[in-house]
C-alpha cells in the first residue's frame, strides 16, 4: 500500500515544473482539487459512516491535517525555487527524522536492519544528485526542509493513534491549502483566473488524480508500519520522481546517480523480500503451536 502511494505520487514535482504557475496559483488549485479527491475517496470508502470516521480521528486528525498542509506548502514552494532532484532529496530525509521522532515521542525500538537500510538509502539518494548539490537555492532547500520534517512528524503522530485511519482528514489539508492560495491571490491581484489549457490539465491530472489517490495510500502506511518504515518506502518517490525529471525535463542524472538510484531499489527490495520471508516463518510456527 504505501509502495504503491510513493510509485502513483511519483511525476508529483515534474507536474508542478510543467505547470509552471505562480506560487499561490498552484497552491490554491492543489489545495482545492485535491481537497475534492480525498472528500470523495472518502465518501467512497465510508458511505453512510464518513461522520462518523472523521469523529475517530479526533485531536490528533487535525493535527495530522494541519502538518500535511505544511508538507504540501513546503514541497510546492520547494520545487518553485530550486531543481526537483533537491527537493526529492532533501524529502529523503523523511524516514531519519521519522526513526528519531518515533524513539523520542513513541518509544519505538526499530531494528538494526532497519536503520542499516535508512542509512543504505541515504548513500543512494546522495548519489543520485550529488551533480545538483549547490545549484538550488537557499530558499527552495528550506521548504524542502520543511516538508521533510512535518511529514516525518505526521507520520510518527498517526502510530499514537493504532487503528484509526487518519486519511480522511486530508480533506481539510487541501482545504487549508487551497484558501490559503485563494486569500493570497486576492490580496495581490485582486482577483481568481484559470490557468490555460496546456498548464489546466497538469493541474487537474495532478491534483484532482495523483494526489489524492497516492496521499491516501501513503497516509494509511501507519496503520500497518513504523513511521520509519513508512518514510523508507517513500523513497521510492524519490528515485522514480528523479528518473521522471530526466525523461521529461531534461534533468539528466550522471552515472553515479545510476548507481545510487540501484542501491535504493536494491536496498529496497532486499529488505521487503527478507520482511517478508521472516513475516511467513512466523506464521508457520504459530500455524503449527
Amino acid at each position: 500500500m504505501t509502495g504503491g502511494g510513493a510509485l502513483i505520487m511519483s511525476p508529483d514535482a515534474l507536474l508542478i515544473k510543467l505547470a509552471a504557475l505562480p506560487d499561490a496559483e498552484i497552491l490554491m488549485w492543489r489545495g482545492l482539487l485535491s481537497g475534492l479527491g480525498f472528500f470523495l475517496i472518502t465518501l467512497a470508502r465510508h458511505g453512510r459512516n464518513t461522520l462518523g470516521v472523521y469523529r475517530r480521528c479526533g485531536g490528533t486528525g487535525v493535527a495530522v491535517a494541519l502538518l500535511f498542509s505544511m508538507t504540501t506548502c513546503g514541497f510546492v514552494l520547494g520545487n518553485q525555487y530550486t531543481k526537483a532532484g533537491n527537493v526529492l532529496m532533501i524529502l529523503a530525509a523523511a524516514p531519519l527524522i521519522a526513526a528519531l521522532l518515533s524513539r523520542v515521542i513513541l518509544g519505538e525500538r526499530l531494528p538494526l536492519r532497519t536503520w542499516l537500510a535508512i542509512g543504505t538509502c541515504m548513500l543512494g539518494i546522495g548519489m543520485i544528485v550529488v551533480d545538483d548539490v549547490g545549484a538550488g537555492s537557499w530558499l527552495g532547500n528550506g521548504y524542502a526542509l520543511i516538508a521533510a520534517t512535518t511529514l516525518a512528524l505526521n507520520f510518527t503522530l498517526c502510530r499514537r493513534r493504532p487503528g484509526i485511519d487518519m486519511s480522511p482528514m486530508l480533506v481539510f489539508n487541501g482545504l487549508i491549502v487551497g484558501s490559503g492560495g485563494a486569500l493570497v491571490l486576492l490580496m495581490g491581484s485582486g482577483h481568481i483566473s484559470l490557468p490555460s489549457i496546456g498548464s489546466g490539465i497538469y493541474v487537474v491530472l495532478l491534483c484532482l488524480v495523483i494526489v489524492p489517490a497516492g496521499v491516501t495510500l501513503l497516509q494509511r502506511g501507519p496503520l500497518y508500519l513504523p513511521a520509519a518504515e513508512v518514510g523508507l518506502l517513500l523513497l521510492l518517490e524519490v528515485v522514480i520522481g528523479t528518473l521522471w525529471a530526466w525523461g521529461i525535463l531534461g534533468e539528466r542524472p550522471s552515472a553515479v546517480a545510476f548507481v545510487g538510484g540501484a542501491l535504493v531499489l536494491g536496498t529496497l527490495t532486499a529488505k521487503g523480500l527478507y520482511e517478508r520471508s521472516v513475516e511467513m516463518k512466523m506464521r508457520k510456527m504459530l500455524a503449527v503451536e
